[in-house]
């Protein structure tokens, strides 16, 4: 499953906007196994995953109908609220089809560091994945002040639909309702909330703008950005970047896979982690247990190749192949994500004759697998050098 990354957020948010969190609104999201007094019904919608209406009195108007959906490809982020101009010009740049403004910080939920993004309902969600997207429910529940979470989270997290849970920093705490599941397919946002409620918290405004530009280069956009758009401090980088499948197969030699020690090293450090719980975020004994990317990202560590953090970054860490030519040591994808189709959410680590290594879900431990072809998307043989490049 996906787990909270250590990527895009941390990087452009966590070295900048993040003394606004750390100052004003360090958000803890409680969990448990019981959601609290007052707590409403379930309702699982065609596919999504809502809690019922928390709200009598929200305008039947209060969220805009789904618009033409637009696919993100570049975050901008600064640690202040980006100026109007500066917006302006992003719009009005060749090839940008659209233009969200958010509040974006990194916070700490149910323990752990994520990206949370402040939205308005009735414009973002036509960034997000398409059953998301199409959810009324989903995002009138946000306008009505709740959180949603990522479907990782909430279900292997351990947060319950319709619970209320605390969020808030050293000043003030708020009780939030938990609305929806809901992965937004941007690997480092596990969490979002309407920019009312993300004021309330203390989070910068508009100190951020998702960039959809179907027709260019996300990475030259990039280069176009940093090159005289954006002001000083201010960082942009690719959401999505592509997964490699190259038609010829995997290279094998010049150093650019992982030598057979290395194989060795990766596949003894897995199995020295059987029997350890699964925890969602957990990357080592500290957090006691793992989840599916931390266990790789720790196994690869032992081998001295540094993995970035989440399954939909490993992805890229090296080449796509059909199962057919994986060997042992390479990386194992599905996109398993009801509320995301087509995101990488978990990965696992071939260890030769049909079975691999992974860490499964909430309530199992790492374990010794049959591989399974449900969603599966292919094998990564590893690039030691891309991944490092990758992890930042």
């Amino acid at each position: 499953m996906r787990e909270p990354s250590r990527r895009m957020l941390p990087m452009i948010i966590g070295v900048t906007a993040a003394t606004t969190l750390a100052v004003d609104v360090a958000v803890l999201l409680a969990h448990g196994s019981s959601s609290s007094p007052g707590a409403r019904p379930q309702t699982r919608v065609a596919g999504r995953f809502v809690a019922a209406s928390g709200s009598v009195a929200l305008s039947p108007t209060a969220v805009a109908p789904l618009g033409k959906r637009l696919t993100p490809h570049v975050l901008v982020a600064a640690p202040d609220t980006l100026p109007a101009d500066v917006v302006e010009k992003i719009r009005g740049m060749k090839g940008v089809r659209g233009v969200e403004v958010v509040d974006a910080v990194q916070a700490v939920v149910a323990g752990k560091r994520v990206g949370l993004l402040g939205v308005d309902p009735s414009t973002f969600r036509n960034y997000t994945p398409k059953p998301t997207a199409e959810s009324d429910a989903l995002w009138r529940n946000i306008a009505a002040g709740d959180v949603a979470v990522s479907f990782a989270m909430g279900s292997d997290g351990g947060l319950q639909l319709g619970s209320r849970v605390p969020i808030g920093g050293r000043q003030r705490q708020s009780q939030v309702r938990v609305g929806a599941y809901a992965t937004m397919g941007i690997a480092d946002v596990d969490a979002v909330v309407s920019r009312d409620t993300a004021r309330a918290l203390g989070a910068p405004s508009g100190n951020a703008v998702l960039i959809s530009a179907p027709k260019v280069d996300p990475a030259k956009l990039v280069k176009r950005l940093r090159a005289g758009v954006l002001p000083k401090r201010a960082k942009a980088v690719v959401i999505d970047p592509a997964v490699d499948y190259p038609s010829a197969g995997a290279p094998s030699a010049g150093g650019q896979v992982m030598t057979a020690r290395q194989v060795r090293t990766v596949i003894e450090a897995a199995r020295s982690r059987l029997g350890w719980p699964y925890v969602w975020g957990g990357e080592s004994e500290a957090e006691g247990g793992y989840d599916c990317s931390g266990l790789m990202q720790y196994a690869f560590a032992q081998a001295g190749i540094r993995l970035p953090r989440v399954a939909a970054d490993q992805a890229r860490a090296g080449w796509v192949i059909p199962f057919e030519k994986a060997r042992p040591g390479d990386l194992l994808i599905w996109a398993n994500d009801p509320t995301a189709p087509g995101y990488i959410s978990h990965i696992a680590l071939y260890i030769g004759g049909g079975k691999m290594i992974a860490a499964p879900r909430r309530g199992t431990v790492v374990q010794v697998q049959d591989v399974y072809f449900r969603n599966f998307r292919g094998a990564v043989r590893v690039n030691p050098r891309r991944a490092a490049q990758i992890a930042y």
